[in-house]
């Protein structure tokens, strides 16, 4: 099921779940990366500190989205090595609400990261967190095997309860645009748009 979501763009995603799923603008793709979706495996990290994000790369399935909470902007949650092992263990991506290191070997060795920026100062590992909890990251409320998509065009989260569903209707939406012509969505739009003008009295 995960998988399906791949083909579905983040902007289809977004349409029929609305904002209260999509991550805030701040968290971004920190290269070129491929559209990643999966199963979220969800990490709290204390501020400063990197110890579960790290252990978590140990015990997340393949496939699985790393997605975490912080609250640090100071501190890298990881860095090159670890995004090398969480490849190497199948990890699809990370999803930081935090920061990063060792971004030209994280984007040559082609690991998919989304945060809010990069920082050379690592955190600690001193520090308890949780792993496989409720998170908020980028505004979101994020609970595990919920399905995440992201790309350039932003992060969406599909409850896992309602992703048979969302991807029925985002891969139905899908076809009925595809057989679209532009001359038609056109002629659609634009009748859309001047009702709209119309019922707030715009006579221009």
């Amino acid at each position: 099921m995960p998988n399906g979501f791949t083909g579905v763009p983040p902007t289809t995603l977004a349409d029929l779940l609305g904002r209260e799923q999509v991550m805030d603008i701040g968290i971004r793709p920190l290269w070129d990366a491929p559209r990643v979706a999966g199963p979220a495996y969800t990490v709290r990290c204390e501020p400063g500190d990197n110890l579960m994000l790290h252990a978590a790369i140990y015990r997340a399935e393949p496939g699985s989205v790393i997605v975490v909470e912080s609250g640090d902007l100071d501190h890298a949650l990881a860095g090159g090595n670890v995004c090398a092992v969480a490849q190497r263990r199948g990890i699809a991506a990370f999803v930081l609400d935090g920061l990063l290191r060792d971004l030209g070997e994280v984007r040559e060795a082609g690991f998919p990261v989304f945060a809010r920026g990069v920082v050379p100062i690592p955190g600690a590992k001193k520090k308890l967190g949780s792993l496989g909890g409720p998170v908020r990251v980028g505004g979101v409320s994020v609970h595990p095997g919920d399905i995440v998509v992201a790309d350039e065009e932003g992060i969406v989260v599909t409850p896992a309860a309602r992703q048979e569903e969302i991807l029925s209707a985002a891969l139905d939406r899908l076809a009925k645009e595809a057989g679209q012509s532009l001359d038609a969505w056109e002629e659609q739009h634009r009748a859309r748009v001047e009702k709209a003008l119309g019922g707030l009295g715009f006579t221009g």
